[in-house]
């Protein structure tokens, strides 16, 4: 039957005759087609390893860009503290007392 189907490229039928199963050929095979069966069976193999590949690529990618944007989103504030960058100065304190009496005495020698 899988021979029957690989021969009129029906793979879904052979597929469903067992083309997957360890032991497709059947003992009264020739060997060209038990040669055919293997290396149909080789091929869907392959294809379907391929294909999980892809999967688990997609979802690796899809992980990693979700953790991406998570990054780039800000932080949620923790409640009972400030957010945003009004809650942290833009200079250290004695920057800013030093810039503080920098512009009083700039503008007491203004006329």
């Amino acid at each position: 039957m899988i021979a029957t189907a690989l021969r009129i490229d029906d793979v879904d039928a052979a597929i469903e005759g067992g083309l997957l199963d360890a032991d497709a050929a059947c003992p009264g095979c020739s060997a060209d087609c038990t040669t055919m069966i293997e290396a149909a069976r080789s091929e869907r193999l392959d294809a379907l390893a391929a294909r999980e590949r892809y999967r688990a690529r997609e979802a690796r990618l899809q992980r990693r860009a979700q953790e991406r944007a998570a990054r780039r989103t800000a932080p949620a504030a923790v409640p009972g503290t400030p957010a945003g960058p009004a809650a942290q100065p833009a200079l250290p304190p004695a920057a800013a007392a030093a810039l503080a009496r920098a512009k009083a005495r700039a503008a007491a020698l203004k006329p």
